[in-house]
């Protein structure tokens, strides 16, 4: 996605962060017992997967995207079908075969994170208007996710939505411009 070599291996290292944290968050989702003001009842709370979730990401951050909606995701029992942005599927493609091992080795299946390639908008589509996905995280445009929302909210689905990032810089005047240029 054009970034520099530092700034990538930066992405990579808060995918590798990120799971860290969920793993040790998977041992906090504990449920409550909760007394009930009604004789002889109590409330139980319990954490149950979503199921099957979309996961549409942008070029911005193709790595960092997915493991903060992946990792999560996981730890609480849910597979994922996962649409990287049209210019950094290489990467989608990398990521999924990484994470499809993991599992394997781990004697689990390697579907359980799976990708869907194609252009934007018709694989787009299909992910928000199908039904079992019960949750569509998407990051990108206001515009695209006005529509995403529109769509899924329609069928009583959920959403994560992060939109209308631009990646501002501020640079100092005291700042390396030279740096600034190749750093944007």
């Amino acid at each position: 996605d054009g970034k520099i070599y530092k700034e990538a291996i930066g992405e990579v290292q808060e995918v590798i962060d990120v799971c860290d944290f969920a793993t040790g968050l998977s041992r906090q989702l504990n449920g409550q017992y909760i007394p009930s003001e009604r004789p002889n009842h109590t409330i139980i709370e319990a954490y149950n997967p979503l199921g099957a979730i979309g996961v549409i990401t942008a070029f911005n951050f193709p790595c960092a995207v997915l493991g903060w909606n992946a990792a999560i995701s996981l730890v609480c029992g849910n597979v994922q079908v996962w649409k990287g942005a049209s210019t950094t599927c290489l990467t989608t493609v990398a990521i999924t075969r990484i994470m499809a091992e993991v599992f394997e080795a781990n004697n689990l299946p390697g579907a359980i994170v799976s990708t869907a390639m194609g252009g934007g908008r018709d694989i787009g589509e299909r992910i928000i208007n199908d039904q079992r996905l019960s949750l569509i995280s998407f990051t990108g445009s206001t515009q695209v996710g006005r529509r995403v929302s529109e769509i899924v909210h329609r069928r009583f689905g959920r959403t994560i939505l992060e939109l209308g990032g631009n990646n501002a810089v501020i640079v100092m005047p005291d700042a390396d411009l030279e740096l600034v240029i190749r750093g944007s």
